[in-house]
């Protein structure tokens, strides 16, 4: 029983349109959900991913309005990885977003640099070893697209104490605070590093959780092995595209398990993802209220706001 590399990452932003602009119109994502926060049905809940909204892609935001900023610091996560094909990739992406206005570091096999609101992203030349998890943008060859999540790196002044969780979660040790989720169609990694002097601030653009990617018939008994590994899990909640076991991570990181389907079409069609507001059914009498006070968005496909 093997998890399958990371099925969503979700954090938060205080600007919804801005937000859309960045990860469509200059990552070239796809949104492919625009639904609300089950729990919070007066904010938002968008998702963006590859072209059908696959597992290993799906970055996810809840929108706050006005949110202060955040500052990741001990017990989450600081750095989002993705995977590109190549070093003409990294070229490309370091002339797009310096014409953007985002500064970027670039290293041997990576690159790295932040969105509006101060959320780290890496970029790195990556195996083929996984399929790559491509959307349709008219400006991002498919070439240079990003191809999925290569992992997440998090904060922890004690990175040992998650070693026991970890390992029931079939998670492979391979040094340096690196993890290996490695399923049968994909991995991710999972990696600790010092945690800064300063205290961690949930806001906007920060790391809210990450989730890793469930068959459906193992998804019981991985709330088993999160409980063998001293982690308290919830119970198995339905979210409407996935269900999901929500966890904490000793060095607090809020962890999620997620199943691969239903999947984002069981509402919309997968040409149509993302252009309608999609709600659970229990917010379903919220609508008229919802479409009136929620935050116009850009048009899904182009994500530009100019």
């Amino acid at each position: 029983m093997r998890l399958e590399g990371i099925h969503h990452i979700t954090a938060i932003t205080g600007d919804a349109p801005r937000n859309v602009d960045f990860y469509v119109g200059v990552l070239g994502l796809r949104m492919v959900k625009k639904t609300v926060n089950f729990d919070a049905p007066e904010v938002y809940h968008l998702y963006y991913a590859d072209e059908r909204g696959s597992p290993g892609s799906v970055l996810t935001f809840f929108e706050f309005p006005g949110a202060a900023p955040g500052r990741a610091g001990d017990g989450m996560v600081h750095r989002i990885g993705w995977r590109v094909a190549g070093e003409e990739a990294l070229d490309f992406w370091t002339g797009r977003l310096d014409a953007e206005g985002h500064a970027t570091q670039r290293a041997d096999g990576s690159l790295r640099f932040r969105d509006f609101e101060g959320l780290e992203h890496e970029l790195v030349v990556a195996g083929g070893e996984d399929p790559p998890l491509l959307a349709e943008s008219d400006d991002v060859p498919a070439d240079h697209a990003l191809r999925g999540f290569d992992g997440v790196r998090a904060y922890a002044h004690d990175p040992s104490a998650g070693a026991r969780l970890l390992e029931e979660l079939a998670l492979v040790p391979e040094g340096e605070g690196r993890w290996r989720a490695q399923g049968a169609q994909r991995h991710a990694l999972y990696g600790h590093d010092p945690s800064p002097p300063e205290r961690s601030v949930q806001g906007a653009g920060s790391v809210h959780h990450v989730a890793f990617a469930s068959r459906d018939e193992d998804h019981a008994e991985w709330r088993l092995a999160a409980t063998r590994g001293g982690a308290r899990p919830t119970p198995i909640i339905d979210r409407q595209y996935f269900r999901s076991i929500y966890f904490r991570e000793p060095s607090g990181v809020l962890f999620e398990i997620a199943t691969l389907s239903p999947g984002f079409d069981v509402d919309e069609s997968i040409d149509s993802l993302g252009e309608a507001l999609a709600l659970p059914p229990q917010h379903e009498h919220l609508r008229p209220q919802l479409e009136r006070t929620l935050t116009p968005l850009p048009a899904p496909r182009t994500g530009r706001t100019r």
